[in-house]
């Protein structure tokens, strides 16, 4: 829910933005109200929060900026409403990015909104899978994307495993159900602070492993993209609108009790003690390494995913990892 500014704080000329250590300063002007169409990757949820908080803030409104959330039918619609120029904004994720631009859209990542992979393998007890080599015989469910076969297969191949070794088995979005169930072992897609928080309260003490502990290069979860022709057309309006939600993101880190209040009113189906224990565990992702601006992308990192998207047949062509994201909008860059 969007607070209204005091009048006075609302006709300031200027709002000088820190968004963190090592950065330099962006002074943006309210002049006026940019429309800004965000859509999300998901349903609203806690990796959403510092959205949510910068929206509550009223920090999007300093900056000139009327923001309006929208939640997609399915994880793979915000790309390609980016690309079509539906939409200004979408969260995506970085192999995303690179699969829309390997067929021809004009999309860019423009910040990290998590900086660490959230997908993981979740099992129970039962399973009695600690490590990868336990996957061993062992049925894992997936989501049908081409890229969490590839997950497995590297992890299996970095543990010394054949492919042949383990049963994949495509239960849609329906992960969690499909592990409580019994239908799988394991599951590869579910996120380990969501889905693996969410089933730690409900006391199933789930067995995670993380994809960048097993073999699979680290890479951004949560990126937030442009169409590639608004670089230029729009740089201050986006850039305006990660300068506010750096500062929603920092609210979180100071005061995630009170921050979280903006996701919560705004969702209010959300299960709020789960909401809140999610961002206590995906507070430290939000932000990037010591002297880097707030949604920082590491080059060399996504040259070595991009590397790894080739090797293992994922994209048509060879990709350009440095035309894919850009970090010349985030707070302090390229002044």
């Amino acid at each position: 829910m969007r607070k209204l500014l005091p009048t006075g704080a609302a006709l300031l000329l200027g709002l000088v933005v820190l968004a963190g250590c090592g950065e330099k300063e962006d002074v943006l002007e309210p002049n006026g109200s940019k429309q800004v169409e965000l859509m999300l990757d998901y349903f609203p949820n806690a990796d959403h929060a510092g959205i949510y908080a910068a929206q509550a803030a009223g920090h999007f409104e300093q900056a000139g900026l009327d923001v309006e959330i929208r939640t997609p039918p399915d994880p793979s619609t915000p790309i390609k409403q980016v690309a079509a120029g539906n939409v200004d904004l979408a969260i995506s994720y970085e192999p995303e990015v690179f699969r829309a631009r390997d067929i021809g859209l004009n999309v860019v990542s423009i910040a990290a909104i998590v900086q660490e992979p959230l997908t993981s393998i979740i099992s129970l007890p039962k399973a009695k899978i600690r490590t990868p080599r336990d996957l061993k015989g062992k049925t894992v469910g997936t989501a049908g994307i081409d890229y969490q076969t590839a997950y497995l297969e590297t992890i299996l191949a970095e543990a010394g495993l054949n492919a042949d070794s383990v049963k994949e088995r495509n239960v849609g979005f329906n992960l969690t159900p499909a592990l409580l169930t019994g239908k799988v072992d394991a599951t590869l897609g579910a996120f380990w602070n969501y889905e693996g928080t969410d089933l730690r309260l409900r006391g199933k003490r789930p067995q995670i492993i993380r994809m960048e502990d097993a073999g699979v290069p680290t890479y951004n979860e949560l990126v937030l993209v442009a169409n590639g022709d608004a670089l230029e057309r729009d740089n201050g309006k986006l850039r305006a609108f990660i300068g506010a939600l750096s500062r929603g993101t920092r609210d979180l880190r100071e005061n995630p009790d009170e921050a979280i209040e903006g996701l919560l009113e705004a969702n209010p189906d959300l299960d709020p003690e789960l909401q809140r224990a999610v961002v206590r565990v995906t507070l430290p992702l939000f932000f990037p390494p010591e002297g880097r601006p707030y949604g920082w992308q590491d080059p060399e990192q996504w040259d070595a995913f991009s590397a790894w998207m080739t090797d293992g047949d994922l994209l048509q062509q060879p990709p350009d990892p440095a035309a894919a994201h850009d970090n010349k909008l985030l707070p302090g860059a390229g002044l």
